[in-house]
């Protein structure tokens, strides 16, 4: 399936949605908002977000805006044979700024998708374009591919204790290198190495974990133990639960109580 770009507004009622294929988000005009499976960020003219395939971002345009977008299913020519390395841009949601020679390309971009929009060569030409544009990314944003500072383990015990108490909160990867006294590129790279996930990874994993446990030990609402770990909505937090666990929260939630019931039952009870 080839890649497909377009220029879209947004609409100004918050939407969420999930989809097969991942996408890329460049501002043209006016802003927007995201919130990519707990990672928000907002978006303005030639400034975008990377939403990796089968994640549920909410979004909501503000006021008159304009944005331009790529489809790039898995097996689009931009991401396969000769650009498989391109992939790696999808590994985690980000938000990112065009610098001026990108800001140059988006021009040329533009034009030359209004050149071929007629033509029957436009879906091969939207691949080419999009290839060049993620290159350009992965050039600027791949940072997992920095060498990492020689010798250095992170901490990670140190670093589980800043995600824990700020779960709630947006948490970023320069917010993380910052404890970890690293630039972001280095930080990245020995994460990576060290646990074998991405850093974003690892904080999703954290979050699930901790709604796990306050699921089984309390009796907070949905919406309330989403909040607290960083979800931005229940039906996000729902996702991420299927996505992980294979199942919702409320089966879980059903499936402890069941479990503590049966032990209060099985319990001894004292003698008169």
């Amino acid at each position: 399936m080839p890649s497909a770009i377009r220029q879209i507004p947004l609409d100004t009622a918050t939407q969420h949605h999930a989809h097969d294929f991942h996408q890329i988000v460049i501002g043209l005009q006016g802003k927007a908002e995201f919130e990519i499976e707990g990672l928000g960020g907002a978006i303005s003219a030639l400034s975008g977000c990377i939403v990796p395939a089968n994640h549920v971002h909410y979004y909501v345009g503000q006021g008159e805006n304009r944005q331009l977008i790529l489809d790039l299913p898995a097996d689009a020519p931009s991401l396969t044979g000769y650009h498989h390395e391109l992939s790696r841009l999808f590994d985690a949601p980000r938000f990112f700024a065009l610098d001026d020679p990108l800001k140059r390309y988006l021009d040329f971009l533009l034009h030359e998708l209004a050149i071929t929009q007629a033509s029957m060569s436009a879906p091969a030409q939207s691949d080419r374009l999009a290839a060049t544009l993620l290159g350009c990314l992965h050039a600027r944003l791949g940072g997992d591919a920095a060498p990492p500072t020689a010798g250095r383990r992170l901490d990670l015990q140190k670093l589980d204790h800043y995600i824990d108490q700020n779960l709630a909160r947006s948490l970023t990867v320069g917010a993380l290198a910052k404890q970890a006294c690293l630039s972001e590129a280095h930080f990245r790279s020995c994460f990576r190495e060290q646990t074998g996930l991405s850093p974003w990874q690892y904080v999703r994993r954290r979050r699930l974990e901790a709604a796990r446990r306050l699921l089984e030990e309390s009796r907070l609402p949905l919406s309330e133990i989403a909040a607290n770990t960083g979800f931005a909505h229940q039906s996000a937090l729902s996702h991420a639960f299927r996505g992980t666990f294979g199942c919702p929260p409320s089966q879980l939630r059903r499936a402890s109580s069941k479990r503590g019931d049966a032990a209060l039952i099985a319990r001894p009870q004292p003698t008169t």
